[in-house]
């Protein structure tokens, strides 16, 4: 997944959203849960089978979670043995 574009992070309760938009179209909708993550284009499934499809197998379970819930302004991820870069600027 590549996207350089702008989006929305909200906290629920029982859930995390994450929508990023292009043009505004939303182009990717993530709902995370306690047990599961939730993309549009497909069913849910656990965040081990997600960081292995997408991330990295060596990532612990919710790490895609914590991240966009840190309560940071500006936020950094870097795996260059993945390839992976994830920023995050909250305005």
């Amino acid at each position: 997944m590549k996207f350089y574009d702008r989006g929305f992070i909200s906290i629920y309760k029982n859930y995390t959203q994450v929508q990023v938009l292009s043009a505004g179209t939303v182009v990717l909708n993530l709902e995370m849960y306690d047990d599961r993550i939730c993309k549009d284009t497909f069913a849910c499934q656990t965040y081990k089978s997600f960081n292995k499809e997408f991330l990295s197998s060596k990532y612990e379970d919710k790490f895609i979670k914590k991240l966009f819930e840190e309560n940071k302004k500006n936020t950094l991820f870097r795996d260059k043995e993945n390839n992976i870069l994830i920023k995050i600027v909250k305005e």
